[in-house]
């Protein structure tokens, strides 16, 4: 299993939301011809006359008083967010629309495909409901014969390619040491909910109730004699896990988990796990080196699993087993995880279940829906705007960089050497992954979801011990996102995020700048947040910076930090400064670069004044309509407490209010109450 906090260090993602419309496509598609059609391209939203819908907008505010409520408040007002949403938005518009385009491309799949029989397998609810637990209980049978703890310390290796959980994760990453080499990473694993908070901290009683009856519901579903006296089993079991586990903040510090080690060095430093037995049980060569990422974490796992009875472990599993397979098996247990989804998120009504089949398929054949996406929904100007675009925000943020006021010159010197060797990737991968070996069956769900399970696992184990290949893709060209390899140096934005709002071929250049160009300055100042300015221009971890300018640097970011702790998302939940630092500053930062970059591109001539409005003001404008957002508050709070995004509201309040330009465009006076003094705004980049 892939470690939340390791894949936190190799990619730096834009989006807070699931807005991610990873779908699907046929067998052996044609290479990609970047053709549109013309239909498609004549029902793109426009979002008004020049990019911003001011029909939205809520006019019975300032701009200054609060420019998101300015933006968006009018939409948000008049929104229902769909039962089926926890939230809606534009980001979830252009999820929505891609989704749809995808169901066209599935549904156009032959039955005899892996995207078809994948696609059928899951829309076949008459056969699901026949063979009701049968394929999962054969499954928890294979393990509950299991005789010993060595025989269930193979078992957890061995599900890297079958059912089940183990408690160490494992993850192919570029060396964090050595970036041009990809190696092992460890962490821990476990629990069944986000973080640990959800098991210790009071104020997540409710969510923690939910999860509780969820537990018992899925005891019950397999027929457990007992279920209540083995739910308090397990989750006394996971709660130790979250009482050594680190706090989620303290998991993005790369520096904290950067920890290699021999297998003989973890061996004495974590006795109590036969790592060799683990690793071999996953394809792990035994003597392979590694980075422990959450050491001490790890340390305290080894000996909980040493003193724990192998009867409890198998109750764990046999939970985790249950949990894992619901979505993929009868009503019953599809009802009884969406009942947790409904008391963790907010939502009110089940996906249809063509969505929830999309989205399956989609995660499961990424790049292979991603060729005919490409083919069918992005065409070449697109991803030749872009590319100008991209080169235009890298310009500014040389700029910004050669300008800075804080930083030396030998800081300096190695900051723009990060950025030109900065690689850009728009729209999809050189090469489309070969998904051939895939022998999907149309009446198999589980076994399908299992084989390709194993599949990803395999590709990602063939890279271990090899080169890095930087062309390889993290997000399909159909997700809705954007992300910065920070082990690798590259910036990538796929193909579905390239529409309106937030890139419109049909706005104005202004819109756009404030729209996608804040995007790509954003992905491009990860390389340069409090994370990424510990990994050099190669991808290696380490500290290029002169210890002036790193105290300087923490200070700002420290600054700034003040300001994002006091914005409460929902009663009694501030937002995490320590969490969310680094997409922080990349927002102001992004920010701050595309209004210099849209400067630039105007070429020494003012902007244009259209319907009353500033080429800055229009910029503002685009910028906050992007982020329109509402979101339940159970939703809400699962974000603030794991995810290190802020939420969409002070995503737009927050770095607007540290410019001076924003200021300046909306006439913005010390009354309004985000009003920040000139000598306090923060000024990192």
């Amino acid at each position: 299993m892939k470690s939340m906090m390791l894949a936190a260090v190799s990619m730096l993602a834009l989006c807070a939301c699931t807005t991610s419309a990873d779908m699907a496509v046929a067998d052996n598609p044609a290479p990609a011809a970047q053709a549109t059609p013309a239909a498609a391209a004549d029902t793109t939203p426009s979002y008004g006359a020049w990019g911003v819908d001011t029909s939205r907008f809520d006019t019975s505010i300032a701009p200054g008083d609060d420019f998101d409520q300015y933006v968006n408040g009018g939409w948000r007002d008049a929104t229902v967010i769909p039962d089926d949403q926890v939230v809606a938005g534009v980001g979830y518009d252009v999820y929505t629309r891609s989704e749809a385009q995808v169901r066209d491309i599935i549904t156009d799949a032959p039955a005899s495909s892996n995207i078809g029989a994948l696609y059928q397998s899951f829309m076949d609810e008459p056969g699901l409901e026949a063979k009701g637990a049968a394929p999962l209980l054969t499954r928890i049978a294979a393990m509950e014969a299991i005789p010993d703890k060595a025989g269930f310390t193979r078992f957890m290796g061995a599900t890297a390619r079958k059912l089940g959980s183990t408690l160490i994760s494992t993850q192919v990453i570029p060396d964090l040491s050595n970036p041009t080499v990809n190696t092992l990473a460890i962490s821990t694993n476990g629990m069944g909910l986000p973080q640990r908070d959800y098991y210790l901290d009071p104020k997540f009683a409710e969510q923690l109730a939910a999860y509780r009856a969820f537990v018992t519901r899925s005891f019950e579903l397999i027929g457990s004699p007992d279920a209540a006296a083995d739910t308090r089993e397990v989750l006394a079991f996971e709660t130790k896990i979250a009482e050594l586990s680190w706090p989620v903040a303290e998991q993005r510090d790369i520096n904290k988990i950067n920890n290699p080690m021999t297998m003989a060095e973890l061996q004495a430093y974590a006795p109590g796990i036969d790592y060799p037995a683990l690793f071999a049980a996953a394809g792990i060569p035994t003597d392979q080196k590694m980075i422990v990422a959450d050491n001490t974490a790890v340390k305290a796992l080894a000996a909980l699993y040493a003193e724990t009875p192998l009867a409890t472990l198998k109750k764990w599993q046999r939970f985790r087993m249950t949990s894992a397979a619901s979505a993929f098996l009868s009503k019953a247990f599809v009802d009884s995880q969406f009942k947790l989804s409904q008391e963790m998120s907010g939502a009110k009504t089940q996906r249809d279940r063509w969505k929830r089949g999309v989205g399956i398929v989609s995660g499961s054949l990424g790049e292979l829906v991603g060729q005919t996406y490409v083919e069918r929904h992005f065409p070449a100007s697109s991803k030749a705007a872009m590319e100008d675009m991209v080169a235009n925000l890298k310009v500014a943020m040389g700029k910004r960089i050669q300008g800075n006021s804080w930083m030396s010159a030998a800081t300096k010197a190695a900051a723009l050497e990060k950025l030109a060797l900065m690689d850009v990737m728009v729209g999809y991968p050189d090469d489309w992954r070969d998904y051939s070996v895939l022998d999907l069956s149309s009446d198999d769900l589980l076994g399908n979801v299992i084989q390709v399970g194993a599949f990803n696992w395999d590709y990602e184990l063939a890279k271990l011990n090899k080169p890095v290949d930087r062309k390889l893709w993290a997000m399909n060209p159909q997700t809705v996102n954007a992300y910065n390899g920070g082990l690798e140096n590259k910036i990538v934005f796929p193909a579905a995020i390239l529409q309106p709002p937030y890139f419109n071929p049909r706005a104005d250049a202004a819109v756009n700048y404030g729209a996608i160009g804040a995007v790509i300055g954003h992905e491009i100042s990860h390389g340069f947040d409090d994370q990424g300015r510990k990994i050099d221009a190669t991808g290696a971890v380490r500290d290029w910076w002169t210890e002036e300018d790193g105290k300087r640097f923490e200070a700002l970011a420290k600054d700034f930090g003040a300001q994002y702790a006091k914005y409460e998302v929902a009663p009694g939940h501030f937002i995490n400064p320590e969490l969310t630092m680094g997409e922080n500053i990349a927002d102001l930062a992004g920010l701050q670069i595309a209004l210099d970059a849209y400067h630039a591109s105007l070429g020494g001539k003012p902007a244009p004044v259209i319907d009353g409005l500033t080429g800055d003001q229009r910029f503002f404008l685009g910028f906050a309509q992007a982020w329109q957002n509402k979101t339940r508050e159970q939703a809400m709070i699962q974000q603030v407490a794991s995810d290190p995004h802020s939420a969409a509201r002070f995503r737009v309040l927050g770095p607007t209010r540290n410019l001076d330009a924003w200021y300046a465009a909306f006439n913005v006076t010390p009354e309004s109450p985000f009003y920040i003094k000139p000598e306090d705004r923060v000024r990192i980049w």
